[in-house]
């Protein structure tokens, strides 16, 4: 049988070789409450009072062109109506012969998907590589 003596006994502790990292946590989580809180305080406008201006207003650089496809399949650029066949010559006098110039294409809901690639087809062969899709806005309900 063994015996302990106060001598056998070592009562320092064992070093920690890890870093703690609870404080640097707790410093974090603070620091994220802070600027979560003072965020919306750094965007609050400045009210001012700015001076009237001379200067005319600059008119828009060109009126949208409107490439309308209703129902009955029928085409107009803008208020007037065309052939397919026609499109492009009207495309061309409606724009100033500015292919680069973007045009806006609307179709009817009921319009079916072939007939509106036939014309975007067209569209593209006349050299419009510009042309945007015109839709309405939904609710977000």
């Amino acid at each position: 049988m063994a015996i302990r003596t106060a001598s056998d006994r070592d009562d320092t502790p064992e070093e920690a070789h890890e870093i703690n990292v609870t404080p640097f946590i707790d410093v974090m989580l603070v620091l994220l409450i802070i600027f979560m809180v003072a965020a919306p305080l750094a965007t609050v406008s400045v009210p001012v009072q700015l001076p009237a201006s001379s200067a005319s207003a600059t008119p828009p650089e060109q009126a949208p062109v409107y490439i309308t496809v209703q129902a009955d399949l029928s085409l107009r650029v803008g208020e007037q109506a065309v052939a397919r066949e026609g499109l492009a010559a009207a495309l061309h006098s409606a724009t100033q012969g500015d292919s680069a110039q973007r045009v806006f294409l609307r179709a009817d809901t009921r319009v079916p998907y072939g007939e509106l690639m036939a014309t975007l087809d067209v569209l593209r062969g006349a050299g419009y590589l510009k042309v945007a899709l015109v839709g309405l806005e939904q609710d977000a309900r």
